[in-house]
């Protein structure tokens, strides 16, 4: 599932989600399945349920989180899980922003790919160097 607006201002996953969803989220990864009461209880601030519940049931909305109901009445219980790992999560938005920026502005975009890792770390221009090398020799 694509996000529909990153924000660049922004760091980690609160260029994907609000603070509070962000938040959420790291909490439902590291957890694996959890219900709201579970939420509430793990996150820094004091939250009501009603409010931990609006986004839990916005992230299921979004199709982030897979939402199950059990029991009836007052013995009602939702859970919600992950639909993808923080590490998909992360491969599947970046990999968007990446193909969406070189189809629209490949040269521009491919130099400042090349400066920003010949900056960043040089492992990573050692690992762009290998991939080329592995391009090529599949072109071969």
């Amino acid at each position: 599932m694509k996000v529909q607006r990153m924000k660049l201002s922004e760091e980690g996953l609160n260029r994907f989600f609000g603070s509070l969803e962000a938040q959420i989220m790291e909490i439902v990864w590291g957890r694996g399945e959890v219900t709201i009461k579970e939420v509430q209880a793990s996150l820094d601030e004091e939250l009501s349920f009603n409010t931990v519940m609006t986004v839990l049931n916005r992230l299921s909305d979004k199709g982030h989180l897979k939402k199950t109901i059990t029991g009836k009445g007052r013995n009602r219980l939702s859970s919600f899980q992950p639909v993808q790992s923080k590490e998909e999560f992360i491969q599947e938005q970046t990999r968007a922003v990446t193909e969406g920026l070189v189809h629209e502005y490949g040269p521009i975009v491919l130099n400042h790919l090349f400066n920003a890792v010949e900056q960043a770390d040089p492992k990573l221009m050692d690992l762009l160097e290998a991939r080329l090398e592995e391009w090529k020799r599949g072109k071969s």
